[in-house]
């Protein structure tokens, strides 16, 4: 007999480690998208918890930045090992949280694998410089230490993995972690969290109670974690709004953050582009996740030589694509998060059938009824950049603008306030130079002949402008865990000043 997806879920969550008390009556309904039915009610962390949770962050902090590094990426090779054993439970708990196809849950638990591997490493290379001095007998040298406890607020669409890009590196770099995830996917992380447990439990007793905590519940416990000075980090994933409260109230006191925000992604299609790749990659960039990813491409601006050759061919393909429940492999679109969600879809395509748009798609798709919400992905040919176009919506709609020279493509790509990820398709080596170069493409991320959403954990990811910023996973991002020590040594017996500065006095007997 076929299980509810109430039921599957409890059973998922069991299986994982969680304890089958939290999972009833509590005061925060857990709907999953695929069907719109409450999948569980879980009790919400209240503010005396929180505090208590971050005051033994504060006091694992203490103890964990002493264990050597190397041992602190044992730690995260146990996690990885545990991540391994349950990929195949926690991908579909995280396709039934929040809609994803199953290769994409089982895809994002195999990044928080890879982070793992990436940090294991690492923990034997939080190198600092050895600087040459001007004065006689002295070195400099620049060092890296822990810097306390790190606190992290992702979204929905990413449950698990982002938290695992943050919490691989800061547990590695010497630092305690305490997690508030989305409202509307906290499942998964109660999940994370019990297998956080067996890796402390595997791990030994250097591994300090209160290392690794879970916030579950609303925006108050947000506020609670970014306005508390024992948490002198926090790195948030959401929209632009929210980024700008989170850094507003942490500018406040000091604190370091680390936004990971909008993304208003475009590519730019060439006349030397490969068209069959070309359709291939937006295809996968457009629509994947229902259109809810931060790297999703929004954009696209494609040369009038080839614009006959490229737009009608898409168009087919956005009327072809398979919408449905995200279980069955034959579907390549899920539905979208909430009623919300489809509301900011349906208000979009408004404003851009004002503005002049013809739009292929975008209707609602009944699948598994009223209570889940399936929409067709939106193909929208616009005469112009309008406003509507330069606005992130967390949806399916794909904006085709038409353009001339690679100035004015580059010059449209640019102009908007985001600059998360962007992509260029062509052949040509001078378009693709000019595209990577200082005057190019303004994004954090800038891809050749591919698409602009997805991302491998080697490089550094985060944007600039109204996309916060911040760069977590791959490359140096480590350093944002960790403070900066710069030291000076003389090693010799005299005392000269730096930059030929003398202060002589005389030494009594």
């Amino acid at each position: 007999m076929t299980l509810s997806l109430a039921a599957e879920t409890r059973d998922l969550l069991v299986k994982l480690g969680v304890d089958p008390a939290l999972l009833d009556g509590g005061t925060l309904a857990i709907r999953t998208p695929i069907t719109g039915e409450v999948i569980a009610s879980i009790h919400e962390t209240t503010p005396a918890e929180a505090d208590a949770r971050i005051a033994a962050a504060a006091v694992a902090f203490l103890a964990w930045r002493k264990v050597p590094a190397p041992r602190r990426g044992e730690f995260v090779r146990l996690l990885g090992e545990e991540l391994r054993a349950a990929k195949e439970g926690l991908g579909r708990l995280v396709s039934i949280e929040v809609g994803k196809l199953l290769s994409e849950g089982h895809g994002e638990v195999q990044e928080m694998i890879d982070i793992c591997d990436l940090a294991v490493g690492l923990s034997r290379g939080l190198a600092g410089l050895c600087l040459p001095s001007e004065r006689s007998d002295h070195r400099i040298t620049e060092q890296w230490h822990p810097v306390g406890p790190v606190g992290i607020i992702s979204a929905f669409n990413f449950p698990v993995a982002v938290w695992s890009w943050n919490a691989a590196l800061a547990l590695v770099c010497g630092d305690s972690i305490i997690w508030k995830p989305s409202e509307k996917s906290p499942l998964t992380a109660i999940a994370v969290q019990a297998i956080v447990a067996r890796t402390i439990e595997r791990f030994g007793t250097e591994a300090p109670a209160g290392l690794s905590s879970v916030l579950i519940g609303g925006r108050e416990l947000g506020e609670r974690l970014v306005d508390d000075s024992r948490v002198p980090v926090v790195s948030a994933t959401g929209s632009t709004r929210m980024g700008r409260t989170v850094g507003e109230r942490l500018a406040r006191r000091f604190g370091r953050a680390i936004l990971e925000l909008g993304g208003n992604n475009a590519a730019i299609v060439t006349p030397s582009a490969d068209l069959d790749l070309t359709l291939r990659a937006v295809a996968f960039s457009a629509m994947g996740t229902a259109g809810q990813r931060c790297t999703t491409l929004r954009r696209l601006i494609v040369h009038e030589d080839v614009y006959d050759r490229l737009v009608p061919k898409l168009a087919a393909v956005y009327e072809a694509i398979s919408v449905g429940d995200p279980r069955d492999v034959a579907n390549l679109v899920g539905p979208l998060i909430d009623a919300e969600a489809y509301a900011g879809m349906a208000r979009a395509l408004g404003a851009a059938k004002s503005a002049g748009g013809r739009v292929h798609g975008g209707t609602r798709v009944d699948v598994n009824g009223e209570a889940s919400f399936y929409a067709r992905p939106a193909l929208v040919e616009m005469p112009a950049q309008a406003d509507c176009v330069r606005e992130e919506t967390f949806a399916p709609i794909l904006y085709v603008l038409k353009y001339q020279s690679l100035d004015e493509a580059i010059a449209l790509q640019n102009d908007v306030p985001q600059g998360l990820s962007s992509s260029i398709f062509a052949t040509d080596m001078r378009e693709v130079e000019a595209f990577l170069s200082a005057a190019g493409s303004d994004c954090g991320i800038a891809n050749v002949n591919m698409g602009t959403s997805g991302a491998e954990i080697g490089g550094a990811f985060g944007g600039e402008k109204e996309t916060g910023g911040g760069r977590e996973s791959g490359s140096d991002a480590w350093k944002a865990y960790m403070r900066r020590q710069t030291n000076a040594i003389n090693y010799g017996r005299s005392l000269p000043l730096a930059q030929g500065v003398r202060f002589d006095i005389e030494m009594s007997d």
